[in-house]
C-alpha cells in the first residue's frame, strides 16, 4: 500500500513538473528573426500564477501567467543586428540562440508563392550560390482549423544556404536577396502559403460576418463543429469510390510493391489521363497511387541510352522502367521529371513504366503539358501522354482525406495566420488569385477585405501589403471577344491599390502560356523589392511601370496618355511593333489596333472601328504578347477604359 502511494505521489509530482514548464510558440526558436525598431512581443504558456522572466540583450522583464496559463511580455524596440540570445525563465529555462534583428515579411497566398527555389529558373546555380546566412525562412506547415489556433503544428527557421534554400519560397527568397543587398540587415521570411487555395479561407470569420458582400454567406455557415461531420461524410464517399474502382486497398506497401514489375497484370485497373490531376478520376483523394503504361521499342532502339520525361509530379515519385528504379524526387510538385535510361534497359517490343506517386494534399498525379510526357531514344520521340492505368495504394494518414482547405472560409486563417498576429512584422507579400479567377469581380471586395482584416488583427497599423498581379497563362483562352476571367482578376488586384500603403508587382511578361507556375520568380522578387525599397525604405529607386491616364478620340484614332511616363515608353520588339492593344466602338466588338508611339503617347486605329469608344491593353488570360514598358523595364499595367459587364460579375462565392 505504501509503495503504491509513493508511486502515485511521484507520478503527481512528475506530472506537475511537466505542466509547469514554460513553453513558447514555434516561431520563437533558434535562428529566428525579430522585427527591428518595433516593440518586441513575446508570449507563451506555463502554469497559472507562474513567474516568467524574459532577458534579451540589456532588457529584462517579469510577468505572472494568468488563470489560463498564458503570459505575454513586450520588450522595447531594438536596432538591427545579431546574433543574440533570448532567455525565458519559469519553472524551467528556455534559451533561444542565434536570434537576429532585421526585417520580417510574411509571404502568403497559393502555389506561386509556395513555389520553391528548386523549381525556379537556373535552380542549380541559385541553390549552389546561396550564401546569405542572415536571410532566414520559416515555413508554416499546412493546416486547417475550425477555430483560431494559438500556435502552429511545427516549423523551424532555416538560413539561406545551399543546404536549405531549395525549399524556400522562390518569390520570397529573391525578394529578400534584393533587400539584403541594399539594406544590409537580416531578413526574415515567414512562409504561410498553400497551393490551390481560394482567398476566402485566408479571411477571419468575424471579417466575413461584418462584410456587406459576404455577410449573408458567413451567417448561413453551419457551426464549426459540423466540419468534422462533413469531412467524415466525404471520407465515406471517397471509400465508396475506391471500392467501386478497385475494391479494397492493399493491406500494406509490401503488397503493392509488385505493381512496379513489368509482368504485373494491371488489366483490371481503372484508367486515368496523363498528364492531369488524378482528382479528375477520384475526387478529394490524397495519398499514394500508382500509374502504369506500356510502350513499344523498335529493334533499332532496343538497348540504347534514352531519356524519360514525365512532366511534373505532385508531390513525390519513384519511377520504374521494367521493374527497375530509374529516378524519383521526394518533394517537387513544380519540378520537371527527366530521368536517364541507361543502355541495356530498353528491350525490343513492349516496355512498362510504373510510377509510384505520393500526394499530401491538393492536386495529385503526373501533370504538365502532353508534350512533356515522352521518351527520347536515338532520333525518335515516343509520346507517352494518354490513358494510363491507375490504382490507389493508400490514403494519406497525415490528412483527414477530404479536408479540403477550401471547404469552408476562414480555415486557413485559423490554422496558419491567427498564430502569427502577435508577432511583429514589417509587412506582407501576397501572391494569390488564380483560384479566384472565376469570381474575379467579387475579388474586388475580397482582397481589400483580407488586407483590412489582417491589419486589424495584427494591430500594427497600415503595414505594407504588396501584391503580385497574376501572370499570363492560357487558362480558358479568354480575351476581349469571349471575356477573360484572368484579366478581370488582374483588374480587381489593381483596384486594391486604393488602400493605403499597398503596391502591385505587374508580371504579365514573365508568365508561361502552358504553365500556370512560371519559373521566372527572380523578376517577380525584384519587382516586389523595388516597391518595398521605394515605399517602405525611402530609397529613390524606380518601382513601377506606366499606367493608363486618359484617352482622346481624333479623326477615328485614339490617343492614349499614361501616368508615370516621365522617362518615356519603350517597346520590347526589335522592329518596334506595339502589341496588346484593342479598340472597340459602341457595338462593344474589339479589334486589334495598329499602334504608333509618339511623344510618350500611343495612337491607335483599326479600319473596322470608325468611331472608337473603348481601349483595352493586355486584356486576355494569356497576355504575353503585350510589350510596352518604361525605360526602367517595368511593364505597362493592363487596363481597360470601358466598364462593360464582364464574365465574372454574377459569380459569387459559395461554400463547397
Amino acid at each position: 500500500m505504501i509503495n503504491r502511494f509513493l508511486l502515485l505521489l511521484a507520478l503527481c509530482i512528475f506530472s506537475s513538473a511537466i505542466s509547469a514548464n514554460v513553453t513558447l510558440p514555434k516561431l520563437y526558436s533558434d535562428g529566428m528573426v525579430l522585427q527591428r525598431n518595433k516593440p518586441i512581443s513575446l508570449w507563451g504558456w506555463a502554469n497559472k500564477g507562474e513567474k516568467i522572466t524574459v532577458s534579451f540583450k540589456k532588457q529584462k522583464k517579469v510577468t505572472i501567467t494568468g488563470n489560463d496559463g498564458k503570459w505575454k511580455i513586450i520588450l522595447g524596440a531594438e536596432p538591427a543586428g545579431g546574433p543574440f540570445v533570448l532567455t525565458i525563465k519559469g519553472a524551467n529555462v528556455i534559451t533561444v540562440s542565434d536570434v537576429l534583428l532585421g526585417e520580417v515579411w510574411v509571404c502568403s497566398g497559393q502555389s506561386n508563392m509556395e513555389f520553391s527555389v528548386r523549381g525556379s529558373n537556373n535552380a542549380s546555380r541559385e541553390i549552389r550560390e546561396a550564401d546569405y546566412p542572415q536571410i532566414r525562412h520559416f515555413k508554416i506547415p499546412n493546416a486547417i482549423a475550425k477555430q483560431p489556433q494559438d500556435d502552429f503544428t511545427g516549423g523551424s527557421w532555416k538560413s539561406a544556404t545551399p543546404e536549405n534554400v531549395a525549399d524556400f519560397t522562390a518569390v520570397g527568397y529573391f525578394y529578400a536577396r534584393e533587400l539584403y543587398k541594399k539594406l544590409k540587415v537580416p531578413i526574415g521570411l515567414i512562409n504561410a502559403s498553400w497551393g490551390g487555395t481560394d482567398i476566402e479561407p485566408w479571411i477571419s470569420r468575424p471579417a466575413l460576418e461584418n462584410s456587406e458582400i459576404f455577410k449573408a454567406m458567413a451567417q448561413s455557415l453551419p457551426p464549426a463543429a459540423n466540419l468534422d461531420v462533413i469531412i467524415k461524410e466525404r471520407k465515406v464517399q471517397l471509400t465508396k469510390t475506391i471500392n467501386r474502382l478497385q475494391g479494397t486497398l492493399p493491406k500494406d506497401s509490401a503488397t503493392a510493391s509488385v505493381w512496379r514489375n513489368a509482368d504485373f497484370d494491371d488489366s483490371k485497373w481503372t484508367e486515368s489521363p496523363v498528364p492531369a490531376f488524378w482528382e479528375q478520376s477520384v475526387e478529394n483523394f490524397d495519398g499514394t497511387a500508382w500509374l502504369r503504361t506500356t510502350f513499344s521499342i523498335s529493334r533499332k532502339n532496343a538497348g540504347k541510352l534514352a531519356e524519360l520525361h514525365l512532366g511534373m509530379i505532385d508531390d513525390a515519385d519513384i519511377t520504374y522502367l521494367n521493374g527497375v528504379k530509374v529516378g524519383g524526387i521526394k518533394d517537387g510538385y513544380n519540378t520537371q521529371r527527366v530521368y536517364p535510361i541507361n543502355p541495356g534497359m530498353l528491350k525490343e517490343g513492349l516496355n512498362t513504366i510504373a510510377v509510384r506517386v505520393e500526394d499530401a494534399g491538393g492536386g495529385g498525379g503526373i501533370t504538365g503539358k502532353p508534350d512533356d510526357i515522352k521518351l527520347l531514344v536515338g532520333e525518335d520521340t515516343i509520346n507517352l501522354a494518354g490513358k494510363w492505368k491507375f490504382q490507389i495504394e493508400s490514403l494519406w494518414k497525415g490528412s483527414s482525406n477530404a479536408a479540403d482547405p477550401n471547404l469552408f472560409p476562414s480555415l486557413l486563417y485559423n490554422g496558419m495566420i491567427n498564430p502569427l498576429v502577435h508577432y511583429r512584422i514589417k509587412g506582407v507579400l501576397w501572391y494569390q488569385g488564380e483560384n479566384n479567377a472565376q469570381r474575379a469581380y467579387q475579388y474586388r471586395a475580397a482582397l481589400p477585405l483580407l488586407i483590412k482584416d489582417w491589419r486589424k488583427n495584427w494591430q500594427q497599423g497600415n503595414f505594407p501589403f504588396y501584391v503580385v498581379q497574376i501572370s499570363s497563362w492560357k487558362a480558358s483562352g479568354g480575351d476581349s471577344r469571349i471575356g477573360s476571367q484572368w484579366a478581370e482578376l488582374r483588374e480587381a488586384q489593381m483596384q486594391a491599390l486604393k488602400l493605403p500603403n499597398t503596391g502591385l508587382a505587374v508580371t504579365i511578361d514573365v508568365g508561361e502560356t502552358n504553365d500556370i507556375h512560371p519559373k521566372n520568380k527572380q523578376d517577380v522578387g525584384k519587382r516586389l523589392a523595388a516597391i518595398a525599397l521605394n515605399q517602405s525604405y525611402g530609397q529613390n529607386v524606380a518601382f513601377k511601370g506606366p499606367s493608363y491616364k486618359s484617352m482622346e478620340v481624333k479623326s477615328g484614332e485614339v490617343v492614349v496618355s499614361f501616368n508615370d511616363d516621365d522617362g518615356g515608353l519603350w517597346v520590347k520588339d526589335k522592329y518596334g511593333y506595339i502589341k496588346g492593344f484593342e479598340i472597340a466602338g459602341a457595338d462593344q466588338k474589339f479589334y486589334y489596333a495598329k499602334a504608333i508611339l509618339k511623344e510618350c503617347k500611343i495612337i491607335l486605329a483599326n479600319a473596322n472601328v470608325s468611331n472608337p469608344v473603348a481601349v483595352r491593353y493586355a486584356w486576355a488570360d494569356d497576355a504575353l504578347d503585350a510589350n510596352v514598358y518604361n525605360k526602367e523595364g517595368f511593364p505597362l499595367m493592363p487596363f481597360r477604359t470601358d466598364d462593360w459587364k464582364g464574365v465574372t460579375e454574377n459569380v459569387n462565392y459559395t461554400v463547397k
